[in-house]
């Protein structure tokens, strides 16, 4: 298997595909975007190795998302190769209408929700141009988590990990100790996946992703390789990382709340992220939302209407605390 690095302007760095090219078939993990000359780049790089975009045979896909599903469209056009991808993003990948009028309603009642300024909106709308992330859709092959797929000398086997989306997957590489992993988004080296505004439709993203991360410590991984940047020596290290640092989170936004009353998402969000621009307009609030719905089914928030305030109890509590971090149920 090989890295290849795709150039990506936006998100955490530059995209990672990964090439199984050891054997009689030619498969892809992960694809990168669509931006111009990302293509030209894959196509470019794969003939470096002695491969043509016309030799892939299969493309596995972490997530829905457009910095990892971009090319897919264009590499089964060029080959004819199959696309898998987790059930529950399946129909976003495959550029199904309804999903993606699904997925823009959704989003609108919680920019409503949210309390998201109107100017903030009309910028984000720009970002989601919807129009441009369904297009070139390829046809998809649902999976589920626990599948496992024979890929030359190895395996791949999936993993749902949900959180940062509703269908996201890690792809095991083989078996035995020090067994390595694919971890899309799921597990970033440098930055921590935002959930809540990352995928609108995952119900209570926060306690779906400690679920994931507590399962990445408990498999014990040997090597994670990233949906971007450089592969992670420590997977259950940096599993537990994101884990504090959702509870160093969490004491935030209770603390925002203990100084500002009853406030609505955005309110949060502005405290702890500051002025936002392009897709970070989404995933302020949505992050800030996942925190405060969680904490809300903890009990340490109430809410009413659109706005959260502080449970009986939960100030005195912080102040007693003997670091800013809040511990989280089932983290």
């Amino acid at each position: 298997m090989e890295r290849i690095q795709l150039s990506n302007p936006t998100f955490e760095g530059h995209n990672n595909a990964y090439l199984f090219a050891d054997g009689p078939e030619t498969v892809l993990v992960d694809t990168g975007d669509r931006a111009p000359g990302t293509l030209e780049q894959l196509s470019s790089k794969l003939e470096g190795r002695g491969v043509e975009l016309a030799d892939i045979d299969r493309v596995f896909l972490t997530h829905w998302h457009g910095d990892h599903r971009g090319l897919a469209g264009p590499i089964q056009r060029e080959s004819g190769a199959d696309v898998y991808v987790h059930e529950d993003d399946a129909a976003l990948v495959g550029g199904d209408d309804d999903a993606w009028a699904a997925l823009k309603d959704l989003q609108g009642g919680y920019f409503e929700d949210w309390g998201m300024p109107e100017d903030k909106r009309e910028e984000v709308w720009e970002v989601l141009d919807f129009v441009a992330w369904k297009a070139d859709a390829p046809d998809v092959i649902s999976i589920q988590g626990g599948e496992t797929f024979a890929v030359n000398d190895t395996t791949l086997e999936a993993v749902h990990a949900p959180g940062h989306t509703a269908g996201l997957c890690l792809f095991e590489i083989g078996r035995g100790d020090g067994q390595e992993v694919l971890t899309g988004d799921a597990l970033l080296p440098k930055y921590t996946p935002n959930v809540g505004g990352a995928d609108v439709r995952v119900e209570g993203p926060l306690k779906q992703y400690l679920g994931t991360l507590r399962a990445i410590v408990e498999a014990d991984y040997g090597l994670a390789r990233p949906g971007h940047r450089d592969a992670i020596d420590d997977p259950a290290g940096r599993a537990e990382f994101i884990i504090h640092h959702h509870e160093e989170r969490s004491y935030r936004v209770l603390d925002a709340l203990r100084r500002h009353g009853p406030c609505d998402t955005w309110t949060v969000s502005d405290d702890l992220f500051g002025e936002l621009e392009h897709i970070h307009i989404l995933h302020g609030p949505g992050e800030s939302y996942a925190h405060l719905e969680h904490l809300q089914r903890e009990g340490a928030v109430v809410r009413e209407g659109n706005q959260y305030r502080l449970a009986g109890g939960i100030a005195e509590k912080l102040d007693q605390l003997d670091g800013e971090y809040w511990e989280l149920e089932g983290a």
